[in-house]
């Protein structure tokens, strides 16, 4: 299973990232240019950001966990039509298809988000502090949050096929409702009420907690985001199990 693991791994490095080092290096830029178009558009209207007083490292703690998310699990849901021509062997199973995806894009965007993290940090000269097990955390939660929803999509988008468009019109709001842009506390009330039901919210308040020191985030749950992401993970798994190999007919 690892050596199968592996092979699967270095086959998506070569087919998403390429042989040099210019997918890496776009994989880098790509959440980089967003950080600075929040930071540049943003600056203009406010005189500081929600936490702190620079624009980049506060849009960086929202935006870096959100783009992992949605990568990770839109990976996760593609695993079973990505490495369908191998699932034909006997030896492969849609299990080694998705640890595979799973491993890879975890360490890839854990790479990514201390690359940026570290480096605006550097550049602005900033005397921040992290807490490693903070945001350690954090981007467990972000991981298991997107290795439940890609796994239970996994099985939808290849039942359905429909559904991998129905999906991206429903997660659109989740770019404004996730805490990218606003701190959690500065919602009303019957906004917070709504906005807590979103894991994301929760995920990106750890990451922010790693980040500042000063900041409580009494409304963060880890145990709300684990326990949604152990079910999805399970459903998932089982609708995997009974039907992917009908699945793979198709």
């Amino acid at each position: 299973m690892p050596r199968i693991v592996m092979a699967l791994m270095l086959r998506e490095m070569a087919t998403t990232y390429g042989r040099s080092a210019g997918g890496y290096l776009w994989a880098i830029l790509e959440p980089v240019l967003g950080i600075a178009l929040l930071s540049v558009i943003f600056s203009l209207a406010l005189a500081r950001p929600g936490l702190g007083t620079n624009f980049p490292l506060f849009y960086a703690s929202g935006l870096l966990p959100f783009l992992m998310f949605n990568d990770i699990a839109n990976k996760v849901a593609g695993a079973i039509r990505f490495s369908r021509p191998f699932l034909a062997y006997p030896s492969v199973t849609f299990i080694d298809t998705l640890i595979a995806r799973i491993v890879l894009n975890a360490l890839t965007h854990t790479a990514i988000v201390a690359i940026v993290l570290v480096s605006i940090v550097m550049i602005y000269r900033l005397p921040v502090v992290f807490d490693l097990p903070a945001l350690f955390e954090a981007l467990l939660m972000v991981t298991m949050l997107a290795v439940g929803v890609g796994t239970l999509n996994c099985y939808l988008t290849t039942a359905f096929p429909v559904w991998e468009r129905i999906w991206s019109i429903l997660t659109r709001p989740l770019f404004l409702m996730s805490g990218i842009f606003f701190l959690y506390g500065m919602m009303p009330t019957q906004a917070q009420n709504i906005l807590w039901y979103n894991p994301l919210v929760h995920c990106i308040g750890m990451m922010r907690q790693g980040i500042y020191p000063t900041y409580a985030g009494d409304y963060i749950s880890p145990g709300y985001v684990v326990g949604v992401s152990v079910v999805l993970f399970v459903v998932g798994l089982m609708l995997l199990e009974r039907n992917y190999r009908t699945l793979l007919e198709r």
